[in-house]
């Protein structure tokens, strides 16, 4: 079972020119294939008058989840590769879409797969990625009186801290890697001289800085 992927960060086009041909690479975030599917089709209304778009997506956690597509190109020129760029790069929950421009000169085979793998990882390195983990949960809760110094120690600890809100406690939501529980609650008790209250909330996905 994985416990890290990485997507990609944002939706974001990026376009690069090989031989008079434009190749523009649409990503986006997607946790389904409905909405692989749907992005797709967006990026057809949103060039109507290119000759091909192809694309390749990602999804789950472990990428169990890949299509791809050459959409009119020689087979295996152009959604291969792209779906190689996102494999190799580790990146799932990610559409790729690459919109071709035929701009009157023949790329031939290794040309194509070339253009289609690099339009894809420079659009990567453009948009970026976010690393996501699986992490154990566990809720803090503190008097107001100690929510001050437990927050700024917890930012500059190795620990992540998910999130915070205030009603009758503070209450800090903490992400676990694996063995970090036991250590984690040595430290929160002599930092907070064992008046924190703990609640275990279980695993989750979460994205990390």
């Amino acid at each position: 079972m994985t416990d890290r992927y990485l997507s990609v960060a944002r939706s974001g086009v990026h376009e690069i020119e090989v031989k008079r041909s434009r190749f523009l690479c649409a990503l986006a975030p997607v946790t389904s294939e409905e909405a692989a599917r749907e992005f797709i089709a967006a990026r057809r209304r949103a060039d109507p008058g290119a000759r091909h778009h192809c694309h390749a997506f990602v999804l789950g956690p472990d990428g169990r989840t890949q299509r791809s597509s050459d959409d009119g190109e020689p087979a295996g020129t152009a959604g291969t590769p792209m779906l190689e760029v996102l494999r190799r790069r580790e990146v799932t929950d990610t559409v790729a879409v690459v919109t071709r421009y035929f701009g009157g000169v023949l790329l031939g085979a290794g040309g194509l797969i070339r253009a289609y793998g690099q339009s894809v990882s420079d659009a990567l390195e453009v948009v970026g990625v976010l690393e996501h983990r699986r992490l154990s949960l566990v809720e803090v809760a503190v008097s107001y009186d100690r929510a001050g110094r437990l927050e700024n120690d917890l930012r500059s600890s190795p620990y992540l801290l998910h999130a915070t809100r205030f009603d009758e406690q503070a209450r800090f939501e903490i992400g676990l890697a694996p063995g970090q529980a036991e250590t984690f609650a040595g430290w929160l008790a002599d930092l907070t001289n064992g008046e924190a209250a703990t609640t275990e909330l279980g695993e989750t996905w979460i994205q990390v800085p």
